[in-house]
Order: C-alpha cells, then sequence, then structure tokens
C-alpha cells in the first residue's frame, strides 16, 4: 500500500513539472505581434513545461502579467520606445508607470519582476537619432522611480541595445579594438556609469544570422559554434565564431570607459527559421545547439572565460504580424511555430540529446478548410491585385527567395496568399473570393515542403489542456488520499 501510495504521489509530481533540466542562464523572449497569438496562460504553461525560468516581454500586457503571477518565472518587463519622450520629461510620469506596472505586481504570489527594459535597440542607426536625447533621461527616471519605491535593490532597469552600438576599427577590427560608436561614446559612457552605479546590467542584443544576411562573403560556419571557422587572432586569442568575438567587443567598450566587469545580458539571440535563404530549421538547430551546450557549460567567451552569461532566446513563437522592414525573415524567429508546436530537434538542457520541446497544450484549430486559387476562374488578369491584396494582410514571406514556399507556379502563389489571408480572417465566407478567383477547399494544397496552414481559433488555446493536465492531477490527488485514508 506504502509503495503504490509513492508510486502515485511521483505521478502527481511528474504532473506538477515534467520538464527536463534546462540551463540555468536560459530565458525567453515572448512576442506577441500576431494576429491569433497563442493565449497567456498557455505560453506561460509551454514556459513552465519546459523549464524555462526566465521571460523578457516587450511590453507589460496585462493579461501576460496575470498569467505570470505566481509562476515564480522571472520576468524582464518593457517599456516602448514611443513612451520614452514622455517618461523622460516627467519624472512623475516615471513614478506613476513604476506604480501601475511594478508595485501593482509586486505580492507574495504575483509576478517576479527582475529588470526593467526602457527602450529597445533605441540607438539603432536607423532611427536617425530619434531617441538619442530622451533614452538616457528615462532610463535615469524609472530607475530613480524604482528606488524610491523601495525596489530598486532587487529590481534594475536596463537599456537593450543593438550590437551597433560599439565596433572595431576597420584598421584594427578585432575584438579587443572595440569601443562605442563614435556618435555616442559620451552618451553610452554616461549610461554605463549610471547602470554601474545602480549595479545594472548592460543589455545588449547579439545576431550572427544578421552577420550571413547582411554580408555575402560573410563565412557560414563563423555564425555557429562547431568550429569550422578559420579563427579570427587578436594577439594571440583565437576567435572561432561571430558571438564571442561579438561579446567580447562590447566587452573591451565597457573597458575602455572604466567598466570592464560590468555583467552583460544578453538579451536576444536567435536564428529564424524562413524568410531568406539562410533562414532555414537545419541551421536554427545547428545553431542552439552549439549556444545550448556553452550555456550549460558556462563556457564564457575568451575575454570572460568560465563564467555564466545571462541569455535570452529570441524568440518563443512565430510572430506574422511583425514588420518586415529588417527582412521577410523577421516573422520567423520563433522556435515554436504559431500554434506553439516545436519546429525541430533542440535540447535545453544543453546535452545535446535529440530531444523536442514540450508543446503548447490544448491548442484548437479552425476547421480543416483552405482557401485555394478557383481551377475554373478565367479573369485571371486580376490575379496579381489580389494577390497583393492577400500579401498586404496575411503573411506571405515564405514565398520569397530563398523560403520554404518559393518556386512554386503561379496557381500555388496564388493559392498560398489566398489561404493566408483567409486564416487570418477566421475562414470567413467573404475571405476566400477575391472576384471570383478562389474557392474554400478540404484539400489540404500543401507541398512536401510548404506548409498552408489552418490557423488557431483566437483565445482558445491551452485552456483546455490546462484544466485536463489539473483534472488528471486532481484524479491522482484524490486516489492518494484515499488510499492513505485506508491505512
Amino acid at each position: 500500500m506504502a509503495r503504490l501510495a509513492a508510486a502515485l504521489l511521483v505521478a502527481l509530481c511528474s504532473l506538477c513539472w515534467a520538464a527536463a533540466p534546462v540551463a540555468e542562464a536560459l530565458g525567453m523572449n515572448w512576442g506577441t505581434q500576431a494576429s491569433h497569438p497563442l493565449p497567456p496562460k498557455a505560453v506561460v504553461q509551454v514556459l513552465r513545461d519546459n523549464g524555462i525560468k526566465k521571460v523578457k516581454l516587450f511590453d507589460t500586457d496585462s493579461a501576460a502579467m496575470s498569467a505570470l503571477a505566481g509562476s515564480g518565472i522571472e520576468v524582464m518587463v518593457a517599456i516602448p520606445n514611443n513612451m520614452l519622450a514622455d517618461l523622460a520629461a516627467d519624472a512623475g510620469k516615471a513614478k506613476d508607470w513604476v506604480k501601475r506596472h511594478v508595485k501593482r505586481y509586486d505580492f507574495d504570489g504575483g509576478v517576479t519582476i527582475k529588470y526593467v527594459a526602457v527602450g529597445n535597440e533605441p540607438f539603432l542607426e536607423s532611427y536617425n537619432g530619434s531617441f538619442i536625447k530622451i533614452t538616457f533621461p528615462a532610463l535615469q527616471n524609472i530607475q530613480n522611480a524604482l528606488n524610491n519605491a523601495g525596489v530598486g535593490d532587487r529590481i534594475k532597469a536596463t537599456v537593450p541595445l543593438n550590437a551597433d552600438v560599439y565596433n572595431s576599427p576597420a584598421s584594427h577590427p578585432v575584438p579587443s579594438a572595440g569601443r562605442f560608436r563614435s556618435d555616442i561614446s559620451g552618451l553610452m559612457t554616461d549610461i554605463v556609469k549610471f547602470l554601474a552605479k545602480n549595479n545594472a546590467p548592460f543589455t545588449v542584443n547579439i545576431y550572427p544570422f544578421l552577420s550571413l544576411y547582411l554580408n555575402d562573403n560573410f563565412p557560414l560556419d563563423y555564425a555557429f559554434f562547431d568550429g569550422g571557422a578559420t579563427p579570427v587572432n587578436d594577439n594571440g586569442v583565437l576567435y572561432t565564431n561571430v558571438f564571442d568575438a561579438n561579446f567580447d567587443t562590447l566587452v573591451a567598450a565597457l573597458k575602455a570607459v572604466g567598466n570592464g566587469d560590468m555583467p552583460v545580458i544578453v538579451g536576444e539571440v536567435g536564428w529564424p527559421t524562413d524568410g531568406d535563404k539562410h533562414a532555414k530549421a537545419s541551421y536554427a538547430e545547428r545553431f542552439y545547439a552549439g549556444l545550448l551546450k556553452r550555456l550549460a557549460a558556462n563556457t564564457g567567451t575568451p575575454a570572460r572565460p568560465n563564467q555564466y552569461i545571462e541569455v535570452y532566446l529570441f524568440g518563443l513563437v512565430d510572430e506574422d504580424m511583425k514588420s518586415v522592414a529588417p527582412g521577410n525573415f523577421e516573422r520567423h524567429w520563433g522556435i515554436l511555430r504559431y500554434d506553439g508546436q516545436p519546429k525541430y530537434a533542440m535540447d535545453l538542457a544543453g546535452q545535446g540529446r535529440n530531444a523536442m520541446l514540450v508543446p503548447a497544450k490544448g491548442v484548437k484549430y479552425l476547421p480543416k478548410t483552405w482557401c485555394a486559387l478557383n481551377p475554373n476562374a478565367r479573369d485571371l488578369g486580376k490575379l496579381g491585385a489580389n494577390i497583393d491584396y492577400a500579401c498586404t494582410f496575411a503573411d506571405c514571406t515564405p514565398l520569397g527567395y530563398g523560403s520554404t514556399c518559393n518556386g512554386m507556379d503561379t496557381a500555388g502563389n496564388a493559392s498560398y496568399a489566398f489561404n493566408a489571408y483567409y486564416q487570418v480572417q477566421n475562414q470567413k465566407d467573404d475571405a476566400c473570393d477575391f472576384q471570383g478567383l478562389a474557392l474554400p477547399t478540404e484539400k489540404d494544397p500543401s507541398t512536401a515542403t510548404c506548409n498552408f496552414t489552418i490557423q488557431i481559433q483566437a483565445g482558445a488555446a491551452a485552456l483546455h489542456g490546462r484544466s485536463a493536465g489539473a483534472a488528471a492531477a486532481a484524479a491522482v490527488l484524490l486516489a492518494l488520499l484515499q488510499l492513505l485514508a485506508l491505512r
């Protein structure tokens, strides 16, 4: 009887937390720019099921915060760039923001907020200086507000910055020569000094994928961690991958302003799976296998060997409404598909096992109906305009050069665009007409390489799965209590 009770107790605990161990330094970015985002409770359950204990947000959405309450997951909340001006100009507004978005959730059983991200890559050169004058004052006001609220000792403000805020001179392109960008050198120095004063970390986003995307001559193997690239020799220190080289360029820049030991968080790092010739699942799997192995072993970098580096993967799920201004790959960064299903093998424990992530549970889909080109359509002169219309309001990036659906014929391209729009519109009857060029079909038009998606029901995922898991746990607990009562 005791053995049976013990077995039932083990089963109960396995239902409570079924995840494998995860590298301690590992966190995840949770973006929500999707036409049909997974419900927040489903996302939190996915994080827990996979043992992920840190998450980085891009706002302070109340539904996400409520779902995170009581989870024990450490959270980096965020202030969007469009709010920086107000927070920089008025310390009172910063205090109000902290009250509404930090103190509100700061209680036993609440949200474990660890960082506040002030802006997101505000000094990108492509922003043409729009946030140069307001980011630092906003950072100061938020950290001071945290301090005044009595939480500044454990909740730190930081600014997630793109790696373009530092570089090495063209005449000496090695990590040890790293310096902050000349046009913002003084500003970066002030920010670093302020972070150091408040024991806050420097946060940087590093993307080896972009090195490949932006330079056709970049050596492919140097973007990965498996040692196939010709090393870069920096005064006898050999760099075998661009991640280490980029990170240590920042370390050199910090050292140059007197803060070489400042903690550094990698706020974003990842590899997309579609939208470019280098954005594919096999490369993402290769990249993460190398990165996760290093995180688990606390390998560090040549400038900071054998050290823990806190890293947030970008990102958790695909986002079909993200801007594609940087590239079509922007909508395909997820380690999970739009519906919370894993794309490839991934061992978050960094042990190299051929493991799949635990998928989102209880996801409900729209009916298995697609929208495709009407085989009897005659007025094909309107086809181009209708495809353009569909792709304006839905994600057609897989049709681009080097992408998973590239190379189909005109009918295939039209069907993909029409179906993408049809799914975004929740399969409404009038969303599959396109001036008589399209018809709904129950025959899947997908090919061996191109998946024609069926969208999930809006807001309908995971609650079912979570309740089913809770019911199972309750049943086990009830059986255990009954057995104990019989003793």
